[in-house]
């Protein structure tokens, strides 16, 4: 059975020009694109994608990387969707990400580690919604 993920490609990972990268990566593993759109994150965006983390001591620092600067947010379909693409993306950490993976080959800082993922298929049902209507995920 097919299922869906929400991804978030981080404000480096356009800067430094990897969403091609990024996204032939997940298209090369059979994952589907659902809907893409770039957009500006607003602070209440960066608050409501992260408030699982409100509080912790990472929290601050995340809001600031984000708030105000673009990323490319997506629905992608496959198999496992979830599962599959946080093996593709790797650690949350680069320094502990395993080579081959998104962030053990691509990414440099912790914080603005180019690449944010559903864990569950709870965050993704939360996550989603925040960056598109129900309709813009139909397919034909």
């Amino acid at each position: 059975m097919l299922e869906r993920t929400f991804i978030m490609l981080k404000p480096s990972c356009i800067e430094r020009g990897l969403v091609g990268e990024i996204i032939s990566r997940l298209e090369r593993k059979g994952l589907k694109i659902i809907q893409v759109k770039f957009l500006k994150m607003s602070r209440e965006l960066v608050e409501e994608l992260y408030a699982v983390h409100r509080g912790k001591p990472f929290y601050d620092n995340l809001v600031k990387t984000l708030e105000g600067r673009r990323v490319v947010v997506m629905v992608v379909e496959g198999r496992r969707a979830i599962e599959v693409v946080r093996n593709i993306i790797g650690a949350t950490d680069p320094v502990q990400a395993l080579p081959g993976t998104i962030r053990g080959d691509l990414a440099i800082d912790l914080t603005d580690n180019l690449i944010h993922a559903s864990d569950s298929r709870e965050s993704y049902e939360k996550e989603y919604k925040i960056f598109f209507k129900e309709e813009e995920l139909q397919t034909i």
